[in-house]
Protein backbone atom coordinates (compact mmCIF):
# COMPACT_ATOMS: atom_id res chain seq x y z
CA UNK A 1 0.00 0.00 0.00
CA UNK A 2 1.47 3.37 -1.03
CA UNK A 3 0.73 6.27 1.32
CA UNK A 4 1.85 9.80 2.06
CA UNK A 5 2.31 11.20 5.54
CA UNK A 6 0.52 14.54 5.47
CA UNK A 7 0.77 16.84 8.46
CA UNK A 8 -2.22 18.87 9.61
CA UNK A 9 -0.48 22.06 8.47
CA UNK A 10 0.21 20.64 5.00
CA UNK A 11 -3.37 19.46 4.65
CA UNK A 12 -4.76 22.78 5.87
CA UNK A 13 -2.63 24.61 3.29
CA UNK A 14 -3.50 22.30 0.40
CA UNK A 15 -5.56 23.59 -2.47
CA UNK A 16 -7.45 22.58 -5.58
CA UNK A 17 -5.98 23.98 -8.79
CA UNK A 18 -6.74 23.76 -12.51
CA UNK A 19 -4.06 22.84 -15.02
CA UNK A 20 -4.42 22.98 -18.81
CA UNK A 21 -1.27 20.84 -19.06
CA UNK A 22 -2.71 18.16 -16.75
CA UNK A 23 -5.88 18.13 -18.86
CA UNK A 24 -3.71 17.73 -21.96
CA UNK A 25 -1.66 14.90 -20.42
CA UNK A 26 -4.91 13.15 -19.45
CA UNK A 27 -6.11 13.57 -23.03
CA UNK A 28 -2.80 12.16 -24.32
CA UNK A 29 -3.13 9.14 -22.03
CA UNK A 30 -6.68 8.55 -23.30
CA UNK A 31 -5.59 8.85 -26.93
CA UNK A 32 -2.72 6.47 -26.27
CA UNK A 33 -4.99 3.97 -24.48
CA UNK A 34 -7.58 4.22 -27.24
CA UNK A 35 -10.59 3.28 -25.10
CA UNK A 36 -13.34 5.52 -23.76
CA UNK A 37 -14.91 5.79 -20.31
CA UNK A 38 -18.29 7.13 -21.48
CA UNK A 39 -20.18 7.88 -24.72
CA UNK A 40 -19.01 11.49 -24.90
CA UNK A 41 -15.41 10.33 -24.73
CA UNK A 42 -16.12 7.73 -27.42
CA UNK A 43 -17.19 10.49 -29.81
CA UNK A 44 -14.10 12.51 -28.90
CA UNK A 45 -11.83 9.50 -29.55
CA UNK A 46 -13.50 8.79 -32.87
CA UNK A 47 -12.80 12.36 -33.93
CA UNK A 48 -9.19 12.69 -32.73
CA UNK A 49 -7.84 9.14 -32.41
CA UNK A 50 -7.03 8.62 -36.13
CA UNK A 51 -5.09 11.91 -36.33
CA UNK A 52 -3.13 10.97 -33.20
CA UNK A 53 -2.20 7.59 -34.60
CA UNK A 54 -1.27 9.20 -37.89
CA UNK A 55 1.01 11.69 -36.16
CA UNK A 56 2.89 8.92 -34.36
CA UNK A 57 3.16 6.91 -37.58
CA UNK A 58 4.84 9.91 -39.20
CA UNK A 59 7.26 10.34 -36.26
CA UNK A 60 8.60 6.93 -35.13
CA UNK A 61 10.97 8.39 -32.52
CA UNK A 62 8.13 10.23 -30.76
CA UNK A 63 6.04 7.04 -30.98
CA UNK A 64 8.76 5.13 -29.12
CA UNK A 65 9.08 8.02 -26.66
CA UNK A 66 5.40 8.13 -25.73
CA UNK A 67 5.23 4.34 -25.39
CA UNK A 68 8.16 4.45 -22.98
CA UNK A 69 6.76 7.42 -21.03
CA UNK A 70 3.19 6.13 -20.68
CA UNK A 71 3.14 2.45 -21.40
CA UNK A 72 4.16 1.19 -17.97
CA UNK A 73 3.21 1.53 -14.30
CA UNK A 74 4.79 4.93 -13.70
CA UNK A 75 4.78 7.98 -15.93
CA UNK A 76 8.09 9.54 -16.88
CA UNK A 77 8.47 12.31 -14.28
CA UNK A 78 9.41 15.06 -16.74
CA UNK A 79 6.21 14.41 -18.71
CA UNK A 80 3.97 15.12 -15.70
CA UNK A 81 5.39 18.16 -13.86
CA UNK A 82 3.59 19.27 -10.73
CA UNK A 83 1.29 22.19 -11.59
CA UNK A 84 1.91 25.66 -10.23
CA UNK A 85 -0.36 26.66 -7.35
CA UNK A 86 -2.18 29.62 -8.86
CA UNK A 87 -5.06 29.48 -6.40
CA UNK A 88 -8.32 27.61 -6.10
CA UNK A 89 -10.22 27.54 -9.37
CA UNK A 90 -7.50 29.45 -11.25
CA UNK A 91 -5.37 28.08 -14.06
CA UNK A 92 -1.98 29.10 -15.49
CA UNK A 93 -1.52 29.30 -19.23
CA UNK A 94 -0.75 26.12 -21.13
CA UNK A 95 2.39 27.74 -22.61
CA UNK A 96 3.76 28.60 -19.17
CA UNK A 97 3.15 25.08 -17.90
CA UNK A 98 4.69 23.49 -20.99
CA UNK A 99 7.90 25.45 -20.39
CA UNK A 100 8.70 23.09 -17.50
CA UNK A 101 8.72 20.14 -19.91
CA UNK A 102 10.84 21.99 -22.46
CA UNK A 103 13.34 23.04 -19.77
CA UNK A 104 14.19 19.41 -18.90
CA UNK A 105 17.68 18.34 -19.90
CA UNK A 106 17.96 15.33 -22.26
CA UNK A 107 19.92 13.37 -19.65
CA UNK A 108 17.22 13.85 -17.02
CA UNK A 109 14.55 12.90 -19.57
CA UNK A 110 16.41 9.67 -20.35
CA UNK A 111 16.79 8.91 -16.63
CA UNK A 112 13.07 9.46 -16.08
CA UNK A 113 12.23 7.22 -19.04
CA UNK A 114 14.48 4.49 -17.62
CA UNK A 115 12.46 4.61 -14.39
CA UNK A 116 9.15 4.50 -16.28
CA UNK A 117 10.45 1.44 -18.18
CA UNK A 118 10.99 -0.36 -14.89
CA UNK A 119 14.71 -0.83 -15.38
CA UNK A 120 14.45 -2.27 -18.89
CA UNK A 121 16.99 -0.96 -21.41
CA UNK A 122 16.16 2.31 -23.09
CA UNK A 123 15.28 1.77 -26.78
CA UNK A 124 18.04 2.83 -29.18
CA UNK A 125 16.21 5.86 -30.62
CA UNK A 126 15.79 7.28 -27.10
CA UNK A 127 19.43 6.71 -26.21
CA UNK A 128 20.58 8.57 -29.31
CA UNK A 129 18.09 11.44 -29.42
CA UNK A 130 19.09 14.71 -27.72
CA UNK A 131 15.73 16.41 -28.23
CA UNK A 132 13.46 14.20 -26.11
CA UNK A 133 12.02 17.08 -24.00
CA UNK A 134 11.33 19.14 -27.13
CA UNK A 135 9.68 16.16 -28.85
CA UNK A 136 7.53 15.58 -25.77
CA UNK A 137 6.56 19.25 -25.62
CA UNK A 138 5.75 19.20 -29.34
CA UNK A 139 3.43 16.24 -28.93
CA UNK A 140 1.69 17.82 -25.92
CA UNK A 141 1.29 21.07 -27.84
CA UNK A 142 -0.29 19.16 -30.72
CA UNK A 143 -2.74 17.38 -28.38
CA UNK A 144 -3.63 20.71 -26.74
CA UNK A 145 -4.25 22.52 -30.02
CA UNK A 146 -6.09 19.70 -31.80
CA UNK A 147 -7.93 17.79 -29.10
CA UNK A 148 -8.26 19.93 -25.95
CA UNK A 149 -8.34 23.64 -26.77
CA UNK A 150 -11.53 23.43 -28.89
CA UNK A 151 -13.32 22.03 -25.83
CA UNK A 152 -11.47 23.93 -23.12
CA UNK A 153 -14.15 26.53 -22.23
CA UNK A 154 -16.68 23.80 -21.36
CA UNK A 155 -14.06 21.54 -19.79
CA UNK A 156 -12.89 24.39 -17.62
CA UNK A 157 -16.45 24.98 -16.39
CA UNK A 158 -16.71 21.29 -15.52
CA UNK A 159 -13.40 21.43 -13.64
CA UNK A 160 -14.47 24.55 -11.76
CA UNK A 161 -17.72 22.81 -10.83
CA UNK A 162 -15.84 19.79 -9.54
CA UNK A 163 -13.61 21.98 -7.37
CA UNK A 164 -16.71 23.63 -5.96
CA UNK A 165 -18.34 20.26 -5.28
CA UNK A 166 -15.20 19.00 -3.50
CA UNK A 167 -15.21 22.15 -1.41
CA UNK A 168 -18.79 21.45 -0.41
CA UNK A 169 -17.85 17.87 0.53
CA UNK A 170 -14.97 19.22 2.59
CA UNK A 171 -17.21 21.62 4.47
CA UNK A 172 -19.76 18.90 5.22
CA UNK A 173 -17.60 15.88 6.01
CA UNK A 174 -13.99 17.04 6.34
CA UNK A 175 -11.04 15.66 4.43
CA UNK A 176 -12.25 12.07 4.71
CA UNK A 177 -15.33 12.92 2.63
CA UNK A 178 -13.40 15.07 0.16
CA UNK A 179 -10.53 12.64 -0.47
CA UNK A 180 -12.01 9.15 -0.25
CA UNK A 181 -12.52 7.77 -3.73
CA UNK A 182 -10.91 10.79 -5.39
CA UNK A 183 -8.80 8.35 -7.42
CA UNK A 184 -8.76 4.53 -7.49
CA UNK A 185 -7.27 3.17 -4.27
CA UNK A 186 -7.10 6.55 -2.56
CA UNK A 187 -8.54 7.13 0.92
CA UNK A 188 -7.80 8.95 4.15
CA UNK A 189 -6.37 6.46 6.67
CA UNK A 190 -6.20 8.82 9.64
CA UNK A 191 -3.13 9.47 11.77
CA UNK A 192 -1.82 11.89 9.12
CA UNK A 193 -1.75 9.15 6.46
CA UNK A 194 -3.23 9.51 2.98
CA UNK A 195 -3.36 6.28 1.01
CA UNK A 196 -2.44 7.11 -2.58
CA UNK A 197 -2.70 3.64 -4.10
CA UNK A 198 -3.68 0.19 -2.92
CA UNK A 199 -0.52 -1.25 -4.50
CA UNK A 200 2.44 -1.93 -2.23
CA UNK A 201 5.22 -1.06 -4.71
CA UNK A 202 5.39 2.61 -3.78
CA UNK A 203 7.33 3.64 -0.64
CA UNK A 204 5.73 6.01 1.90
CA UNK A 205 6.55 9.70 1.46
CA UNK A 206 6.58 12.42 4.09
CA UNK A 207 5.09 15.71 2.92
CA UNK A 208 6.13 17.86 5.87
CA UNK A 209 6.73 21.38 4.58
CA UNK A 210 5.51 20.50 1.09
CA UNK A 211 2.64 22.10 -0.77
CA UNK A 212 -0.09 19.58 -1.58
CA UNK A 213 -2.26 20.18 -4.66
CA UNK A 214 -5.36 18.43 -5.97
CA UNK A 215 -5.87 18.74 -9.72
CA UNK A 216 -9.09 17.58 -11.46
CA UNK A 217 -9.16 16.46 -15.11
CA UNK A 218 -12.17 15.52 -17.22
CA UNK A 219 -10.79 12.29 -18.80
CA UNK A 220 -10.93 9.19 -16.60
CA UNK A 221 -7.20 9.37 -15.84
CA UNK A 222 -5.24 9.77 -12.63
CA UNK A 223 -1.63 10.04 -11.44
CA UNK A 224 0.51 11.63 -8.76
CA UNK A 225 3.51 13.90 -9.17
CA UNK A 226 6.05 15.69 -7.04
CA UNK A 227 9.04 17.95 -7.51
CA UNK A 228 12.16 15.88 -7.14
CA UNK A 229 14.16 18.87 -8.38
CA UNK A 230 12.31 21.72 -6.63
CA UNK A 231 12.75 25.35 -7.54
CA UNK A 232 13.14 28.08 -4.96
CA UNK A 233 9.46 27.78 -4.06
CA UNK A 234 10.04 24.48 -2.28
CA UNK A 235 8.62 20.99 -2.73
CA UNK A 236 5.20 20.49 -4.26
CA UNK A 237 3.20 17.29 -4.59
CA UNK A 238 0.02 16.79 -6.58
CA UNK A 239 -2.79 14.29 -6.94
CA UNK A 240 -4.36 14.46 -10.39
CA UNK A 241 -7.81 12.88 -10.26
CA UNK A 242 -10.79 12.39 -12.63
CA UNK A 243 -13.96 14.38 -12.16
CA UNK A 244 -16.60 12.12 -10.71
CA UNK A 245 -20.03 11.06 -11.86
CA UNK A 246 -21.98 13.26 -14.23
CA UNK A 247 -19.24 15.90 -14.19
CA UNK A 248 -17.00 13.58 -16.21
CA UNK A 249 -19.45 13.27 -19.09
CA UNK A 250 -19.79 15.64 -21.99
CA UNK A 251 -23.39 14.97 -22.99
CA UNK A 252 -26.60 16.60 -21.82
CA UNK A 253 -28.93 14.97 -19.32
CA UNK A 254 -32.21 14.11 -21.03
CA UNK A 255 -35.30 14.90 -18.97
CA UNK A 256 -38.39 12.70 -19.30
CA UNK A 257 -40.53 13.85 -22.21
CA UNK A 258 -43.59 14.48 -20.03
CA UNK A 259 -41.58 16.53 -17.56
CA UNK A 260 -40.13 18.56 -20.43
CA UNK A 261 -43.61 19.23 -21.75
CA UNK A 262 -44.73 20.40 -18.31
CA UNK A 263 -41.77 22.61 -17.34
CA UNK A 264 -39.95 23.15 -20.62
CA UNK A 265 -36.98 20.93 -21.62
CA UNK A 266 -34.24 23.21 -20.25
CA UNK A 267 -35.94 23.79 -16.89
CA UNK A 268 -36.81 20.10 -16.59
CA UNK A 269 -33.17 19.24 -17.24
CA UNK A 270 -32.10 21.45 -14.33
CA UNK A 271 -34.62 19.77 -12.04
CA UNK A 272 -33.41 16.29 -13.06
CA UNK A 273 -29.80 17.24 -12.33
CA UNK A 274 -30.70 18.30 -8.80
CA UNK A 275 -31.05 14.72 -7.61
CA UNK A 276 -27.84 15.59 -5.74
CA UNK A 277 -27.21 19.15 -4.50
CA UNK A 278 -25.44 21.37 -7.01
CA UNK A 279 -24.36 24.98 -7.31
CA UNK A 280 -25.26 27.29 -10.18
CA UNK A 281 -21.68 26.91 -11.45
CA UNK A 282 -22.08 23.15 -11.65
CA UNK A 283 -25.44 23.47 -13.39
CA UNK A 284 -23.98 25.87 -15.95
CA UNK A 285 -21.18 23.39 -16.65
CA UNK A 286 -23.48 20.39 -16.91
CA UNK A 287 -26.25 21.97 -18.97
CA UNK A 288 -24.25 24.27 -21.23
CA UNK A 289 -26.79 27.03 -20.48
CA UNK A 290 -25.74 30.53 -19.49
CA UNK A 291 -25.62 31.66 -15.87
CA UNK A 292 -28.63 33.93 -16.37
CA UNK A 293 -30.75 31.14 -17.85
CA UNK A 294 -29.88 28.74 -15.06
CA UNK A 295 -30.64 31.42 -12.48
CA UNK A 296 -34.08 32.06 -14.01
CA UNK A 297 -34.88 28.34 -14.03
CA UNK A 298 -33.87 28.02 -10.38
CA UNK A 299 -36.01 31.03 -9.46
CA UNK A 300 -39.10 29.52 -11.10
CA UNK A 301 -38.45 26.07 -9.60
CA UNK A 302 -37.90 27.61 -6.16
CA UNK A 303 -41.11 29.64 -6.36
CA UNK A 304 -42.95 26.42 -7.31
CA UNK A 305 -41.38 24.79 -4.23
CA UNK A 306 -39.78 22.11 -6.38
CA UNK A 307 -36.27 23.23 -5.40
CA UNK A 308 -34.71 24.38 -2.13
CA UNK A 309 -31.35 25.93 -1.33
CA UNK A 310 -28.83 25.79 1.46
CA UNK A 311 -25.40 27.23 2.09
CA UNK A 312 -22.29 25.03 2.19
CA UNK A 313 -19.30 27.16 3.19
CA UNK A 314 -19.07 29.96 0.65
CA UNK A 315 -21.30 28.14 -1.85
CA UNK A 316 -25.07 27.94 -2.25
CA UNK A 317 -26.31 24.49 -3.23
CA UNK A 318 -29.71 23.76 -4.77
CA UNK A 319 -31.59 20.50 -4.27
CA UNK A 320 -34.94 18.94 -5.08
CA UNK A 321 -37.58 19.27 -2.37
CA UNK A 322 -39.89 16.39 -1.50
CA UNK A 323 -42.40 17.81 -3.99
CA UNK A 324 -39.71 18.02 -6.67
CA UNK A 325 -38.61 14.45 -5.94
CA UNK A 326 -42.20 13.22 -6.24
CA UNK A 327 -42.72 15.07 -9.53
CA UNK A 328 -39.55 13.67 -11.12
CA UNK A 329 -40.29 10.16 -9.85
CA UNK A 330 -43.84 10.29 -11.18
CA UNK A 331 -42.70 11.43 -14.62
CA UNK A 332 -39.87 8.89 -14.79
CA UNK A 333 -42.30 6.09 -13.88
CA UNK A 334 -44.94 7.23 -16.34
Amino acid sequence: MGWWEVSADTLAGSRFVLSPLAETIAALKTLHRGSAAHPGESAWLARHGPAYRGRLADDPVTAVLVRAALGHRWNATFLTPTPAAEGAGEAPSFTDELAAVRATSPDIARADLAVSLGGRPLPGPLRRADDLPERTAGLLEWVWQEAVLPYWPRRRRVLEADVLARGAQLSRGGWTAALDGMRPGMRWLGANRLQITAADDHPPRELAGAQLLFVPVTPRQSWVSWDVRPAAGGHRSAVVYPCSGALAGTGRVAAPEQLGALLGPARAGVLVLLGTPKSTTQLVALTGQGLGSVGRHLKVLSEARLVGRRRAGRSVLYFRTAVGEALVAAQCDA
